[in-house]
């Protein structure tokens, strides 16, 4: 039976992105610091629960938490950063009904990573369940309509306060995953039957890449287009490519990186730079390019797209801005995306993909990860 809001699960929007790292206090102060998210919420030995540290973070619409070992017996966290270092463990989606949503995931061919469960404490009652993703991750159901609390059972004010420096990010716009060769259209399909997704756009051989390196890529998305999942694979090419070099550095399938959307792209890269976040360099003739072309109608002054290296995609009557950060971790693994979408864009920067393999390429040269082993 189809839900009131067009989704046959229920599915609302994106709840929360959790992540298991090295160190949840140092990632906190850096998203902070740098990213311009407001600490709200702490989880750890000081509110009962001894094994583990979680910080929760807010910007617009966006939730983070990120997590860390408080014990070595915390095997599943510790074991997770040993494995992949720090990187998304999971992501939630708000429902309607927890027990209903992953009922039908699970009669569709989700395979169950948590069975229904409630949190309760006099705040009220949270309602969690998951389903496998990829390796290591997973999807987690949620739903916090009787709870009045921070976040859930376990988290309190934050202990000690971080000054923000806030960059109008406003949602999650979509979340990347890149997996091995020949899984694929195995995982496109897995969402599409478990969750009701259907495929949106398929590039293939030749869409996406240089002479040097190449990749396969489907976009995966909810019945309301608000969920949208864009699933990466190597294609054969001379050199290694990214995701390649992903898979090697996280140990398998998993979240590349999350694009977070603003509604004034320009300001938002001043400010990140401003707070220190580093930008994949775009190569100097993109500009020229962008300037011969006459079918541009940018609300923003080219001049100052180039001055903050922000590629620019138009798609019909739209257009996409986006721009890179490097990878955030020593590993060359996640990363986040900065993007704005003009007047009903839905792509994905196809008309950006051979810049943007060129200074991922030349970050990949510097890391001396580009030959082949």
């Amino acid at each position: 039976m189809e839900a009131a809001n067009g989704s046959s699960l229920g599915i609302r929007h994106y709840d929360t992105v959790e992540f298991y790292v090295g160190s949840a206090k140092q990632w906190a102060y850096w998203l902070a610091s740098a990213m311009g998210f407001t600490l709200e919420g702490y989880l750890g030995p000081e509110t009962g629960r001894r094994d583990r540290t979680s910080y929760l973070l807010r910007q617009g619409a966006i939730r983070l938490v990120v997590t860390s070992a408080s014990s070595r017996r915390t095997d599943e966290i510790a074991g997770f950063v040993h494995e992949h270092g720090d990187g998304v463990r999971r992501w939630s989606l708000e429902v309607d009904s927890v027990e209903s949503s992953f009922a039908q995931a699970v009669k569709n061919g989700a395979i169950p990573s948590l069975r229904p469960e409630r949190l309760q404490d006099e705040h009220g009652t949270v309602e969690r369940a998951a389903i496998r993703l990829y390796d290591a991750c997973e999807i987690r159901f949620v739903n916090r309509d009787h709870y009045r609390g921070l976040y859930e059972p376990g988290f309190r004010a934050p202990r000690h306060a971080v000054s923000p420096r806030p960059a109008g990010l406003t949602q999650v716009d979509h979340i990347v995953g890149n997996v091995r060769e020949n899984e694929m259209d195995l995982w496109a399909a897995y969402f599409n039957r478990a969750l009701g997704f259907s495929t949106f756009i398929d590039f293939k051989p030749g869409d996406i890449g240089t002479k040097y390196s190449a990749l396969l890529s489907k976009v995966v998305r909810d019945e309301t287009g608000r969920i949208k999942n864009p699933i990466n694979e190597p294609y054969a090419g001379l050199k290694k490519s990214q995701i390649e070099e992903f898979l090697e550095a996280f140990g398998g399938s998993g979240v590349q990186h999350l694009a977070l959307a603003t509604e004034d792209i320009v300001a938002t890269i001043k400010q990140l730079r401003q707070n220190g976040v580093e930008f994949l360099e775009v190569p100097g003739t993109y500009y020229e390019a962008l300037r011969a072309r006459t079918d541009l109608a940018l609300t923003e002054p080219l001049a100052e797209l180039a001055e903050q290296g922000i590629l620019c995609d138009m798609e019909g009557q739209g257009y996409l801005l986006q721009l890179f950060t490097k990878p955030i971790g020593d590993r060359p693994t996640f990363f986040f995306e900065i993007i704005q979408r003009r007047r009903g864009s839905q792509g994905f920067g196809r008309g950006n993909f051979q810049s943007l393999f060129e200074a991922i390429e030349a970050d990949q040269r510097q890391r001396g990860n580009l030959e082949r082993a």
